[in-house]
């Protein structure tokens, strides 16, 4: 079996077009397409039904896919443990963060990192889904919940605290609620019921109000907390943020309503097979230090 026809059929299966794996492959989309044809003939076999809105597995394809993984992720950790054991800086580190905390907060730190670290090769992956650790998904995690897995070491890092807020504009049009049950004559901005959360419980304040998400009138659903940040920012209702968030945008008034929301507990994370490196380490360090200094 010709091993890089089998490295290009993963990334394609993996990113589900041709053109998308040529983005990660430095290839074009015809060169892709070609190989994966050379492939198919080699082996006899359809991998890929082929459809205007993409690619779609067959069940040759999918059993291809599952052991490409396998291999794959076991040549990433082979690699991982070398580079480790050299005991260097140098080389690449992926993490995976929630997408409003990557871009409301870790974005912010990445040059200051980078000029510290310029042999380090940082590759930030913002996505609210829990990427797998022990397959090589990324590298480290910065989660917002307690990891279960016995093979991951864990490192609380913060408690992140939230507030329920508004802009001042908000108020000035809408009134200031005067106490919690207040709040259900206003708009409010939430998470639509079946996204993916980046955290347990986002919907806490319409929860305590016994509002539904998705058929509430007076509920503005967005799955994702930096828009629903943006649409606090705005003008555009009442939610619930993070401190710091609350803190950075000037325009925002603390509603102290008697009823806090739940705080969340922030863990960086990494498998224990990773435990010695250094490029682990000086960026777990590095993050340390960062949150002492941003008011949570």
């Amino acid at each position: 079996m010709d091993w890089d026809k089998l490295r290009i059929f993963y990334m394609v299966a993996k990113a589900g077009s041709f053109t998308h794996a040529g983005n990660s492959l430095n290839l074009s989309q015809s060169a892709v397409s070609r190989h994966i044809s050379s492939f198919e003939e080699e082996l006899g076999l359809s991998l890929f039904h082929r459809h205007a809105r993409g690619l779609v597995l067959t069940e040759p394809g999918e059993m291809l896919y599952e052991a490409s993984q396998d291999i794959f992720s076991r040549m990433m950790a082979i690699e991982s443990h070398l580079s480790d054991s050299r005991d260097s800086l140098s080389g690449p580190l992926t993490v995976t963060i929630a997408e409003f905390f990557g871009t409301s907060w870790l974005a912010h730190l990445l040059g200051e990192f980078h000029s510290k670290y310029p042999e380090i090769r940082t590759t930030v992956l913002m996505d609210d889904r829990i990427l797998n650790l022990g397959l090589r998904e990324a590298d480290v995690a910065i989660r917002l919940y307690k990891p279960e897995q016995q093979d991951l070491i864990q490192r609380h890092i913060v408690t992140m605290t939230f507030a329920v807020c508004a802009s001042r504009a908000y108020l000035e049009r809408c009134g200031t609620p005067k106490n919690f049950a207040d709040l259900a004559k206003h708009t409010l901005i939430a998470y639509p019921s079946q996204a993916v959360v980046p955290y347990s419980n986002p919907n806490w304040l319409i929860d305590q109000l016994a509002l539904p998400a998705d058929s509430a009138a007076n509920v503005l659903a967005m799955n994702s907390l930096s828009a629903i940040a943006q649409a606090i920012y705005s003008g555009a209702g009442i939610g619930v943020l993070p401190h710091y968030m609350i803190e950075r945008e000037g325009n925002l008034v603390n509603l102290s309503l008697g009823v806090p929301p739940p705080s969340v507990e922030v863990y960086f994370v990494y498998s224990e097979d990773r435990l010695n490196s250094r490029r682990i380490g000086v960026f777990r360090d590095f993050l340390v230090e960062k949150v002492s200094a941003t008011p949570f």
